[in-house]
């Protein structure tokens, strides 16, 4: 992209979507972790834990390059992004719980995407200083990130019906920004990508595919409501593409480290699909509280906190 674009486009049109987050949040969805403590923490683990382990994993695999490799870490350090809801939403996910998912991840993203950065360029890139996030750049990606949450929970606070009516349009204008960027990104640097596009496909896909079974798998083994699985599914496996694309561009200055989020800006949207399809025509497992009551009683009453009805049971004829 030119240079003009890469320094002043991407952080506006990131800011955009950012700012879009920001007006369809309110205090409660952070206080909202108080009610689903252990849909909250189990996911949180998974994404700040174990997809960035499993990421690692991948990219030795599949043997990147470094600068791709320190890539696909920068997009598993990523939060989820709104595409996410809409996902959740399309599936019957608690998108409640994608919301606050979302903005619970955009604070902590501050601290732990430039840690786990650092330490991609450290063991992948090592000597080369100039890579790095020093407090500086990391203060950037607080102004990049936050910022602009911050201020479009502002306007909701200030101008609810305002921004009630902005909602739409500004989730709207953040799909054709986010296709834009990615396309931007393909596009500028096609000759890098044409080089390792077999790679970059099957990890980026490989990733997405994980990110999204760990989201759901883990939360259901460890009995948290079949609608927060899915909604952690999606909160963990669609990442913000955009955001790993600026950073890499903007902040840290290299656009072949920005190839990986690109890529996986493209397919993720498709294999997103694909999972909730699967996810929403599984049966429920049997023995279990969903077999013996109809899906949406059981996670009506799981919702509340209470214990389903039994099922009503009609005595054979004699």
């Amino acid at each position: 992209m030119g240079s003009a674009l890469t320094t002043i486009g991407l952080p506006v049109a990131l800011g955009i979507i950012m700012f879009g987050l920001g007006l369809s949040l309110t205090p409660r969805d952070f206080a909202r972790v108080a009610r689903h403590p252990k849909a909250v923490i189990v996911a949180l683990i998974c994404q700040l834990l174990v997809l960035p382990a499993l990421c690692f994993g991948l990219v030795l695999l599949f043997q990147l390059p470094p600068v791709l490799a320190v890539g696909m870490l920068l997009l598993a350090a990523s939060p989820g992004g709104t595409t996410a809801n809409l996902y959740s939403h399309l599936f019957r996910g608690d998108v409640a719980l994608n919301i606050s998912l979302t903005a619970i991840n955009s604070v902590l993203a501050v601290v732990t995407l430039p840690l786990i950065a650092n330490l991609a360029i450290a063991y992948f890139l090592p000597g080369d200083a100039s890579l790095g996030l020093q407090p500086a750049k990391t203060a950037e990606v607080f102004a990049i990130v936050l910022g602009p949450v911050i201020l479009g929970m502002l306007v909701r606070w200030w101008k609810a019906a305002f921004a009630d009516r902005m909602d739409r349009p500004v989730r709207i204008a953040s799909v054709v920004i986010l296709v834009v960027v990615i396309a931007g990104a393909i596009v500028s640097n096609r000759e890098l990508l044409l080089e390792n596009a077999g790679r970059l496909a099957g990890v980026t896909v490989a990733f997405c595919v994980l990110s999204l079974s760990v989201g759901y798998l883990v939360p259901r083994m460890l009995r948290v409501d079949r609608t927060q699985s899915i909604a952690s599914s999606f909160e963990i496996g669609i990442h913000n593409a955009t955001l790993a694309i600026v950073i890499a561009q903007t902040v840290i200055g290299s656009a072949e480290m920005s190839l990986p989020a690109a890529v996986y800006g493209v397919l993720m949207f498709f294999v997103a699909l694909a999972f909730g399809f699967l996810i929403r025509g599984r049966r429920p497992i049997e023995g279990s509280v969903e077999s013996a009551v109809p899906f949406t009683v059981a996670d009506a009453a799981a919702r509340r906190g209470a214990e389903p009805a039994a099922a009503e049971v009609t005595p054979p004829e004699r």
